[in-house]
Formats: C-alpha cells, sequence, structure tokens
C-alpha cells in the first residue's frame, strides 16, 4: 500500500501537486500509444529535485536502510542521493550485461516490453536491509525483479520508493502487499 499524501495545508500537502507540475509527459515516447514521463525537468528545478529527495527519504529514515538499490537508470538519479541522505551505501541495479563483476539476473515485463536486470553478487550482505528506488511505478515488473534480486542475495527488502505511480496500470499488486512510497500517483 503507498503512504499516503500529506493532507494538511501547507507546503508538505502541496508537495505532490508542486512535483507533478515539474514532470513532463512526451506522448508516443518511446513507442506509439505510450506517455512517457520525462523526470529530466524535475531533476533540473532544484528547489522540486531537493523536496523530491528529503521526502523520499524522510519516508524511509526509521527504516534502518544500510543499503539503497537504485534501478537502471532514471532510479539511480534519485537513490544516489536518498542514500546520502540516509547515511546508506548505493548499490546500482542494472540492464543485464553492463556490470563488469559476478552477477545474479531477473528478468521481468515492463509496459512495453520485456528485459532482464543484474546485480553484482557482493552487493549485498547477508541480512542487509535495502531500500528499493526507482522513478515509476507502472505495470510492477521491474519493482518485482529488483525485490526477487535483493532477496536472491539474502537482503531483507526495508522499503520501496517511487517518485511516480500510474495507478490505472495497477503495478501495485506485482509488490505482493508490500508497502511502498510514491510522491506522485498519475
Amino acid at each position: 500500500m503507498a503512504t499516503p499524501t500529506p493532507s494538511a495545508p501547507g507546503p508538505a500537502a502541496d508537495l505532490p501537486a508542486r512535483l507533478a507540475a515539474a514532470v513532463r509527459t512526451i506522448s508516443d515516447f518511446p513507442r506509439p500509444g505510450i506517455d512517457f514521463r520525462d523526470i529530466t525537468t524535475l531533476l533540473s528545478d532544484s528547489s522540486a529535485f531537493r523536496d523530491a529527495i528529503d521526502a523520499l527519504a524522510a519516508a524511509h529514515s526509521g527504516a534502518q536502510v544500510e543499503v539503497v538499490a537504485g534501478i537502471e537508470s532514471r532510479g539511480f538519479m534519485l537513490a544516489a542521493p536518498i542514500a546520502y541522505v540516509l547515511g546508506a551505501a548505493f548499490v546500482p541495479i542494472r540492464k543485464q550485461g553492463r556490470l563488469p563483476g559476478e552477477t545474479i539476473s531477473a528478468a521481468y515485463t515492463l509496459e512495453y516490453g520485456e528485459a532482464v536486470l543484474e546485480i553484482h553478487t557482493d552487493a549485498i550482505r547477508h541480512g542487509g536491509r535495502v531500500l528499493i528506488v526507482d522513478d515509476l511505478l507502472a505495470t510492477g515488473g521491474t519493482a518485482a525483479a529488483a525485490i526477487q534480486l535483493v532477496e536472491a542475495l539474502g537482503g531483507v527488502v526495508a522499503g520501496i520508493a517511487f517518485l511516480i505511480e500510474l495507478t490505472d496500470l495497477g503495478g501495485a499488486a506485482a509488490l505482493d502487499g508490500r508497502d511502498y512510497t510514491s510522491l506522485i500517483a498519475i
């Protein structure tokens, strides 16, 4: 279940709307019929970027996170600064063939195709508490593959965080009832 959006008046209550206004939608990208949520406009707005990082980090500040695992590639842009704020390590979860060391992999289906994610076999210690971060929750396949990788290495998923959730695609179902945070629901 998603962490609820703040409802009290003031800056915290306005955060989802302010962040949503900073995200650009590009129609028919990367394929016809897809509305791509481009976060580069949010990243280039220093205030919106800082607020998004602070909110995602704050949502998981009590979770004793040891590692923040960012999913390639836009997840890296969020996960690394969240790791810094939380005082945690950063670990990349990358597309197949892009990590130089020994890896494990998980295949998944996304909203417009199929792919494989990989993580280094020594990236997470057994029992390590991991926050998984990506920019977008759509069908949930990418997040489910990341969960599978973390748990295959013996890690404990301490949280899952997204900047944006496309609610009509039902991606939360792929998280198997796990709590997650999303700042913008579209």
